[in-house]
């Protein structure tokens, strides 16, 4: 399948430079300069994590967020998610290696979830835009919501 998304990806790149060289060039030059702002925060994290993974075993981690942690995994990582300001483009490779690591399935979904829509860190930014109670209801709701996403990924895995 990766192979697949590679080739189409190239043959509408060659489309791209037939129709129009220098907006085709100038794109590349954009999507260059965005991978290397990228580049240093994904090392980061990708390093963190994988020391992280050297230092603490798998049975710890499956202990703590894995399948058998239940709920309560599912509970701390929605809560870790909610607290962690990590671009989406980091934390999937992240939570990949995670999952290597032992992490389970709906642990997991609950982070991601947890993680892309909770804002514990730009709350109060949230207040001053959209006032205190829609700002606290949102998050709360997303909260909520992630154990809905662990949930459904928790039945889906199992089938």
């Amino acid at each position: 399948m990766n192979i697949a998304l590679y080739v189409v990806a190239g043959l509408l790149l060659l489309v791209s430079f037939y129709k129009d060289r220098k907006k085709t060039k100038m794109a590349l030059k954009k999507a260059w300069k965005a991978f290397e702002n990228i580049l240093p925060e994904f090392l980061v994290v990708i390093l963190l994590v994988g020391l992280l993974l050297t230092v603490i075993n798998e049975e710890v981690i499956s202990n703590i967020i894995g399948e058998k942690s239940g709920w309560l995994g599912v509970f701390l990582a929605a809560a870790t998610g909610s607290i962690t300001l990590i671009p989406g483009f980091v934390a999937f490779p992240m939570t990949a290696l995670l999952l290597e690591g032992g992490a389970g399935y709906m642990q997991i979904g609950a982070f991601i979830s947890a993680l892309m829509m909770v804002g514990i860190i730009t709350l109060p930014v949230e207040m001053k835009y959209f006032g205190k109670k829609l700002a606290i209801a949102r998050n709360f709701l997303a909260f909520l919501f992630s154990f809905v996403v662990a949930l459904v990924i928790g039945v889906v895995m199992s089938l």
